[in-house]
């Protein structure tokens, strides 16, 4: 595996180090390239309907213009991550933001569909350059008693900017045109790119060992084939023989990187034996489950908010917004708790507000409360992920040593967007299966035809109801409560997901006691572990 430089070839850093107000500037650049990468994640969702009429386009290549973004960007991160740390994370990260601005320009101008799918594989290409090394960037540079905030800001950043992300893209949608959603990337890399050249210090990491090529292809096939199952498995169906052949796929895959990476060992891509680290496997299943409830409360919301409560698209975005800030303010705040009652406690304390935050939405949801009936468990629900997110984050950074904080910090996106895909997967089939089995008893009298569609889920419901007649308010009773009682079993699903992952970290999670130490003890005491 990656050896770190001697201290004479360390990262150019300057007569002693960053000062304070380059810290700042490095914190704000590597902030913006982070939020236009996960702005344009989700930004796309809310002009679904555009892009269809736009292009004339299916429903399954609009999904194809969204998901493919999300797909490259995972398939690369670890790859890209590792290169990153041999090639510079400075000349990576603004090569990063170069491509991916000019894939953003590309998808704003799209004449055709087919295009439009191209320059969003080219921007997940760009994103997963840029968005392991901004956080390697912080893990390299900031120094190890400010490293905790700086990793807040950014865990933040991740956690939150999606939701502020799709609220801006909403509102350009609103009043502009979907192409407008491209501004705010745009607007974004050219801040950061000023930033970065300006601030960003040089850093790389010298190696005794040739690139371990086998892993990165082996790594890139495993999690395309297990993102495509979950992203396209809701739509072709989980037996579908592409479905199927996509699964076995990934698990091959998984398997021959686990083998392989034992087998070339400390050369390895990324060493898999740290997983019986408490701190890596603790912090990794952490996010993996939060960011899964966190993308999976989104499905559940924005059916509620527009088909049950009747909301725009715009205003059912800026409902999530106070999850969103808690999120944001309690990520910033979760170092200093971390420092003063330890990171397991801390970890132990995010999880359990969550899981509270989702009960009490599961318990107190109803149509008649409105928004109000849910907004107690979305303020606790983003306390619990701030709190819980920025030492997960740590933990896995720290895991690694600094000649691997490319690859430690891509391993941390990666599995966010597992977390992500398998809540939307999950927590959204879920959804549905209650839905349906909730309305069958309460369509009687109402028509066959008008019933079928209503059993699809409630937008349809809704839209049947247009042409229902007199049966309109009937139906329109029964697919809200439908959808009441389909929310309620798959938000105690996710509450129970959240108990368990609790018992683990209380049990099984990092070590309380994390004193800050240098650069060097770091990573001797990395290498000596291993």
């Amino acid at each position: 595996m990656s050896t770190p430089q001697p201290p004479h070839a360390a990262p150019v850093r300057g007569e002693g180090g960053p000062d304070a107000r380059q810290l700042r500037t490095v914190l704000i650049a590597v902030s913006l390239a982070l939020m236009s990468v996960i702005a344009s994640v989700s930004g796309l969702n809310v002009a679904q309907t555009h892009l269809a009429v736009e292009f004339g386009a299916s429903q399954n290549t609009v999904l194809w213009i969204i998901n493919i973004y999300t797909l490259a960007l995972a398939a690369l991160l670890l790859p890209l991550g590792a290169i990153g740390d041999r090639l510079g994370r400075k000349p990576m990260l603004l090569a990063g933001l170069g491509v991916f601005g000019v894939a953003t320009v590309v998808s704003a101008l799209a004449p055709t569909a087919e295009v439009m799918i191209a320059a969003r594989v080219a921007g997940g290409v760009g994103a997963a350059m840029i968005m392991p090394i901004t956080l390697a960037v912080i893990t390299s540079t900031f120094p190890a008693e400010q490293r905790g905030k700086a990793i807040g800001v950014w865990t933040g950043v991740a956690g939150g900017g999606g939701i502020l992300g799709m609220f801006l893209s909403a509102l350009l949608v609103d009043v502009a045109s979907w192409r407008w959603l491209f501004a705010l990337p745009v607007a974004l890399i050219l801040a950061a790119l000023a930033l970065t050249a300006k601030a960003v210090p040089h850093s790389r990491e010298t190696s005794a060992h040739r690139f371990d090529t086998a892993g990165a292809l082996l790594s890139t096939l495993a999690v395309t084939g297990l993102i495509f199952v979950l992203q396209e498995g809701p739509e072709r169906g989980w037996t579908a023989p592409v479905t199927l052949i996509s699964l076995a796929v990934g698990l091959l895959a998984v398997l021959g990187f686990v083998a392989w990476e034992l087998h070339r060992r400390d050369s390895a891509l990324l060493d898999v034996r740290l997983f019986r680290e408490r701190g890596l496997s603790g912090g990794s299943i952490t996010l993996l489950v939060v960011f899964g409830v966190q993308a999976g409360i989104g499905v559940v919301l924005f059916p509620f908010f527009q088909a049950v409560l009747g909301w725009s698209g715009l205003l059912s975005t800026a409902a999530m917004m106070p999850m969103a800030v808690m999120m944001m303010v309690t990520s910033g705040l979760a170092p200093r708790l971390a420092a003063g009652i330890g990171s397991r406690t801390t970890m132990a304390a995010g999880i359990a507000l969550g899981g509270l935050g989702l009960g009490l939405m599961a318990l107190l949801v109803s149509v008649e409360g409105g928004y109000l009936s849910v907004l107690p468990g979305l303020l606790a629900m983003g306390v619990g992920m701030g709190l819980s997110m920025t030492p997960s984050t740590t933990a896995i950074t720290a895991s690694l040593p600094r000649a691997e904080q490319g690859v430690a910090s891509a391993l941390n996106d990666v599995t966010r967007e597992f977390g992500t895909a398998l809540g939307v997967a999950l927590l959204g089939a879920l959804l549905a299966n209650g839905y349906r089995g909730a309305i069958d008893n309460r369509l009687q009298g109402i028509p066959e035809g008008t019933a079928d569609t209503a059993r699809e889920g409630v937008a349809n419901a809704v839209e049947a109801a247009g042409t229902a007649g007199p049966h309109a308010p009937d139906l329109l009773h029964a697919a809200q409560q439908s959808f009441v009682d389909g929310w309620q079993q798959s938000l105690w699903a996710g509450t129970a997901v959240m108990g368990a992952l609790l018992v683990h970290i209380v049990l099984r999670g990092p070590k309380n006691t994390a004193p800050a130490v240098t650069d060097e003890a770091e990573t001797a005491e990395t290498l000596a572990a291993r």
